[in-house]
């Protein structure tokens, strides 16, 4: 008997199978099995079951189970595999198929044309064909098939009771029966752990008495013995399973290069109309184009034309034109494209390489030949434009998103196993906080690490089932989702190298991931969504509409004081990237004055080079003399003060010191910065060697090797640090100078986050900008600039929704609306309604009525009345007629307390629009009291004083009997939890009343990851 298993369904399934290759491959070659077959609900995993199962010596066999539809709408299981090279193009047209239509199944007249070079078996002792098992299903199968089995199964060594009945199908049509057996995990013993993953995937509890009954069952994988017996009265059935799998003899295409082909105009090649594009975009870059330009634009372009990759570039400038003229923000560049002037020459990048001294060989190396990446970032709101945009230019067949798979990590599997066992939310919450992740940390580590989680376990055997359950899942994938920003593209319908499945936005979706993509050799394209191009195209836009004026960021000056002066404070709440405490102590430590600082900074903040940016603040600063190892590294490291920031400099060093060119520069980078021992060496024998040939001294020549190996793995790329410093800069210049559009924009980004708007609404005020309640009649959805101040957008109120909005933009008159009434009847009864009207009055949207809160709260059902009193429906003369003589009156409602309209902002809104009591009396304290919403920034245990009004307060009793009492301060930025132990509670219990104005002195502390302040004095101003 030649040992094969034909149907193994593997862990790439998404919990369909739970089989990990590296537990397989294993188990297999010690078996001796000769060939295996995948038959995954998708083609999902292919690639690396091949690749593995080569590497362990066992032929591999693709194949994929089909739900092949029959003629009258029933469908059944069947099992394809490639026998050869054109049956692998056709299984993955098959998964392409059935992955993108709804039932996900393959109808039975599309089988023929994609039948060659398959084989298929027909499982007819699956519970799918018990309804369609006869002579008429096989013979219509055989019809539209070349090569056809029946196969039967005995899991567990059981006949099933319709065996006979299959036979005598087979004996009728004539066609030949082959053994089968599904594998779907290893072991007998992980058969509880695959009905944990199938109640996983299905949603279901095990304890819910409405969870489907298990099907599969005995579905592990086989010994030889076993196998042998099972079938020992059919070994030829046996015997006809091998022949299957050794007569497939697909193998994985290898990699080429598919590179798109742009249209191009008649008379022109790629390579032509790629030199034309440049050239003229030059001159609108630059208006006079210098030698040194035209020399570097013609040596890009032709390693460009060598490597084959003008189309390339042709398509990435074409994008991003379409871009740029639908008003879609991009960003400047990203990563080592920046290097490139053929990319800042057609508009891709707004970077100069030669002014910023970036090396085209950086990003495409003609001794390094890989596929080019050009990443750009969109404004994230629009960037899906783009992508239907390429779709709809190369076709939809040509054009995919790449897929991506979540996988149980010791933490998800912990809690997803703990879901479907229905522990109780403390035993969720217990696991969580005591399994870590990070550093590949797994589960069972966890467990090794935690006493607490040990003793858990011990106490009840179900913990023990959950843990075993656990660790045979972990490391599986979950769920499948689209890349962030991954798209490919390709010259050939994409179904002819990679299996396809829906995505969103009616873009196909890889069932293969990136990985995989790029090795096949498709042209993988990454359209990555940035949050602050929406932030700045927000900004723009009311720019735009305020003033006529369009704000071009590309032309801000970049040596404007203002900016550099927020940089130099570490102002940069809204800065990218520079927001961080610590990048805020370096620049207040640098003291920026120029561009070259920033992008420095950028550059040295991260693990390792951070240790440096003391010694360049003290560089620059002229406190410390620059030593440079030798006098030619001078013009190399000068602007970053002598140290080696960039991996552009390691590559300069390399040409000037050693005469390297510059290809060979970047293979020395690359190679060091892996420190592996051997290659650290052979490089070293290169680097001085080729300084000595190139007239430097030997021993200088190895010292300067030592400091490249010393900053190989410090240095960033320049290219990167320039373009993305571009965007802080830009944003910071807003904000320096037109700080009501920044944030204005800053907070609508905010909307939702009432954390980060609190901060906000404090900053602003800081700064002297007037904040505008809410208007029903001068609003827009987002915040907008009024005269210099920002009025709040209707969107900040919760339970407005854009949909209202619309309503009342629609409704609005020149004349506006006096009354609440001539508001209900504008936008008409059926939205006039509490969900909407209650928030408005909250938030003070109405107050422009002239009456109390209170009043209008109470008022809201006679406007609602009244609108559907006025309004009947198709008769606009009778309308005019009942407008004109109904007098509605409001109802009467009192005067709103001024601290349940303070409570009332703070629930719509996030945060405190009218003036907090607080701050009155903080206005008349002689001391600065700290605001709530900086002490958890404050040094723990550090010694504060702060003042606002008691909100609620808890009294307790100590297991000593003695009073004690927690309470909630809050002011006109936050709210802070207070402790007042029993000492302190006996000389302040006087003044511990809610709505009480209190000052207190205390420490603050940081328990579970909340603040408090532990009371030290009270006293009630």
């Amino acid at each position: 008997m030649v040992l094969v298993y034909p149907q193994i369904v593997t862990g790439a399934d998404l919990l369909r199978g739970i089989i990990k290759l590296d537990h397989l491959a294993p188990l297999l070659q010690r078996r001796g099995a000769k060939s295996v077959g995948i038959v995954n609900s998708k083609m999902y995993g292919i690639r690396s079951f091949c690749k593995v199962m080569e590497k362990y010596g066992i032929h591999p066999v693709v194949g994929l189970s089909i739900r092949l539809e029959m003629d009258d709408g029933a469908d059944m299981l069947l099992y394809a595999y490639a026998k050869d090279d054109k049956g692998y193009g056709n299984l993955l047209k098959i998964s392409s198929a059935m992955s993108t239509r709804e039932p996900e199944t393959l109808p039975l007249k599309w089988l023929p044309a994609y039948s060659e070079g398959c084989v298929f078996i027909c499982p007819m002792t699956d519970r799918s064909w018990d309804a369609k098992r006869g002579t008429d299903t096989i013979e219509a199968i055989r019809k539209a098939c070349r090569t056809v089995f029946i196969g039967i199964s005995r899991p567990g060594g059981i006949k099933h009771q319709v065996e006979d009945e299959i036979l005598r199908i087979a004996e009728e049509t004539e066609t030949a029966v082959t053994a089968f057996h599904e594998s779907r995990y290893i072991a007998e013993e992980d058969a509880f752990a695959f009905e944990v993953a199938t109640a996983i995937r299905s949603g279901y509890k095990l304890n819910d008495p409405s969870r489907p009954k298990m099907e599969i069952y005995d579905a592990y994988v086989p010994e030889e013995q076993e196998l042998r017996q099972w079938f020992s009265d059919h070994p030829e059935w046996i015997d006809t399973m091998a022949e299957i799998m050794l007569s497939c003899n697909a193998e994985l295409p290898p990699s080429q290069t598919l590179m798109p082909a742009f249209p191009v105009p008649e008379g022109y090649t790629s390579a032509s109309l790629l030199k034309k594009n440049c050239e003229e975009g030059l001159i609108r870059r630059l208006g006079t184009v210098s030698r040194i330009y035209y020399e570097r634009l013609g040596a890009e372009l032709a390693v460009i034309e060598n490597m084959g990759f003008s189309d390339y570039f042709l398509i990435v400038e074409d994008f991003m034109r379409f871009s740029k003229e639908n008003g879609i923000l991009t960003g400047p560049g990203r990563g080592s494209s920046a290097g490139s002037l053929v990319a800042f020459s057609l508009g891709i990048t707004d970077v100069d390489p030669i002014k910023y001294g970036l090396i085209f060989e950086r990003f495409l190396n003609p001794g390094r030949i890989t596929m080019p990446d050009i990443d750009i970032d969109f404004a994230d709101n629009r960037r899906s434009e783009v992508i239907e945009y390429v779709a709809r230019k190369y076709g939809k067949a040509h054009v995919a998103q790449i897929i991506t798979f979540g996988t149980l990590s010791s933490k998800s599997v912990a809690r997803n196993v703990a879901r479907v066992f229905d522990f109780s939310n403390e035993e969720m919450s217990f696991l969580s906080k005591q399994i870590q992740e990070g550093h590949s940390k797994r589960l069972e580590e966890s467990v090794n690490k935690s006493k607490a989680l040990q003793d858990w376990i011990a106490m009840d055997p179900v913990r023990a089932k959950w843990f075993q359950a656990a660790k045979t899942l972990e490391g599986l994938p979950r769920n499948a989702s689209t890349h962030a920003a991954g798209v490919i593209l390709s010259p050939m319908p994409l179904v002819e190298t990679v299996p396809l499945q829906s995505g969103g936005d009616d873009i196909y979706l890889t069932q293969w991931a990136m990985g995989d993509v790029e090795e096949i050799g498709l042209l993988k394209m990454d359209f990555l969504g940035l949050r602050n191009l929406t932030f700045m195209d927000r900004i723009q836009s009311m720019v735009q509409h305020d003033t006529g004026k369009e704000l071009h960021f590309e032309n801000i000056p970049l040596n404007d004081a203002k900016t550099f002066d927020l940089f130099k404070k570490g102002d940069m709440t809204g800065i990218f990237q520079f927001e961080s405490d610590g990048m805020r102590d370096a620049l207040r430590l640098i003291k920026p004055d120029e561009f070259s600082d920033l992008y420095a900074i950028n550059a040295l903040y991260r693990p390792g080079p951070m240790e440096n940016i003391p010694l360049y603040s003290r560089r620059k600063n002229n406190k410390e003399k620059i030593d440079y190892l030798h006098p030619q590294l001078e013009p190399i490291l000068r602007e970053t003060e002598g140290i080696i920031v960039y991996q552009e400099q390691i590559m300069q060093i390399a040409v000037q010191i050693a005469g390297f060119t510059m290809s060979e520069a970047d293979l020395l980078r690359r190679a060091v910065s892996k420190k592996k021992r051997d290659v650290l060496r052979q490089e070293r024998e290169h680097f001085v060697k080729s300084a000595v040939q190139n007239n430097f001294p030997e021993r200088s020549a190895s010292e300067i090797y030592d400091l490249i190996v010393k900053f190989a793995d410090y240095g960033f790329p320049k290219s990167h640090a320039v373009a993305y410093s571009l965007i802080s800069y830009q944003l910071a210049y807003v904000k320096a100078n037109a700080p009501a559009y920044f944030y204005a924009a800053l907070l609508s980004m905010a909307t939702g986050n009432q954390e980060k708007t609190m901060e906000y609404i404090h900053e602003i005020r800081g700064k002297g900008i007037n904040i505008l309640p809410p208007s029903l009649q001068k609003s827009k959805y987002s915040h907008i600039v009024e005269n210099g101040s920002i009025r709040i957008g209707l969107g900040a109120i919760k339970g407005v929704t854009p949909s209202f909005y619309n309503i009342v933009k629609e409704a609005r008159t020149p004349k506006g609306w006096k009354t609440l009434f001539d508001f209900s009847a504008a936008i008409g009864g059926t939205n006039f309604t509490e969900k909407t009207i209650i928030p408005l009055i909250k938030a003070g949207a109405l107050d422009e009525f002239g009456e109390d809160r209170s009043v209008l709260l109470a008022s809201i059902e006679a406007a609602r009345n009244h609108a559907k009193f006025v309004s009947p429906e198709g008769d606009d003369l009778l309308h005019e007629i009942i407008y004109s003589v109904a007098k509605p009156k409001y109802s009467p409602g009192g005067s709103m307390p001024r601290f349940a309209m303070l409570e009332y902002e703070r629930e719509v809104l996030g945060f405190y629009l009218s003036e907090h009591p607080a701050l009155e009396m903080k206005k008349t304290l002689d001391e600065k009291m700290v605001d709530l919403v900086l002490v958890p920034d404050a040094k723990e245990r550090s010694m504060l004083k702060v003042a606002g009004m008691i909100r609620e307060i808890k009294r307790i009793r100590t297991k000593k009997g003695e009073a004690m009492a927690f309470l909630m301060l809050q002011d006109e930025t936050g709210e802070l939890s207070c402790t007042i132990f029993p000492r302190q509670y006996a000389a302040s219990n006087i003044h511990l009343q809610e709505l009480a104005m209190v000052q207190i002195a205390g420490t603050m502390e940081k328990r579970n990851g909340q603040t408090q302040l532990i009371v030290q004095q009270i006293n009630k101003v």
